[in-house]
């Protein structure tokens, strides 16, 4: 039977692949984000079980107006969508905006509307998958720190939805190819540094990780919550 799907940031990376395997399951798939272009292409590319919804995730007024364009009936909820901060400078101005920045496009994006669907989510057989970074358990300041608080929110979130036989769980990824969030920084002296602190000598790739998104949004995974699911190659582990 097709579920009903809402994948935030599904227009690029890795939000796309997890998208991808979705529609390829015959599940309909909404795909929420910013960029009206960004989104309609994908929608366009991954074929007519996708339909774009735009929405700025850390604006409460944007996300209870997506909210009358949302099913009413949810089975797996991705919330994939994040970025970081681009603030620089220094002085406490410029330490509040990256701080808070990080917090909102991490944070804020992902509870806001998970919080607001809740009661929408299929009662015995919903799933909540949210994405976080390695980055949550090795460090890199603000935004780690955000990545960080979503792990002890999910805690929070699966003692909440259990009773209702709906599970939450976290993806953890390390480095990733063909994403936008490193831009032209992960070039290939960049890829070779990250891939030799690796076990496995080598980056992710998007269709790892969004793998790993369908197997906790699968009835085979109806027993496991509350959990935080590494897939970096071993890089958390590495030297």
């Amino acid at each position: 039977m097709s579920r009903n799907v809402v994948v935030t940031g599904g227009g690029t990376g890795i939000g796309y692949e997890v998208a991808r395997r979705f529609a390829e399951s015959d599940d309909h798939v909404v795909i929420v984000g910013r960029r009206r272009a960004v989104l309609e292409k994908a929608a366009a590319d991954l074929g007519p079980n996708v339909t774009p919804l735009v929405c700025d995730l850390a604006d409460p007024d944007d996300v209870e107006a997506v909210l009358r364009e949302l099913p009413e009936r949810i089975d797996v909820l991705v919330n994939n969508a994040g970025s970081r901060e681009t603030v620089a400078g220094g002085g406490p101005h410029a330490l509040l905006a990256r701080w808070r920045g990080d917090f909102e496009r991490n944070v804020m994006t992902v509870v806001l509307l998970t919080e607001s669907v809740r009661d929408r989510l299929t009662p015995g057989a919903g799933r909540v998958v949210t994405i976080s970074s390695i980055a949550a358990l090795r460090g890199a300041g603000s935004y780690g720190a955000a990545k960080a608080s979503l792990h002890a929110w999910n805690h929070f979130l699966a003692a909440q939805l259990g009773p209702s036989g709906i599970t939450a769980n976290i993806v953890a990824p390390g480095t990733v190819a063909g994403t936008e969030f490193f831009g032209p920084r992960l070039d290939e002296a960049e890829v070779s540094r990250r891939a030799a602190r690796t076990l496995l000598g080598r980056i992710g790739e998007t269709g790892e990780v969004a793998a790993a998104v369908h197997f906790l949004a699968s009835p085979e995974a109806g027993f496991i919550t509350g959990e935080i699911l590494h897939c970096n190659g071993g890089e958390l582990l590495g030297r």
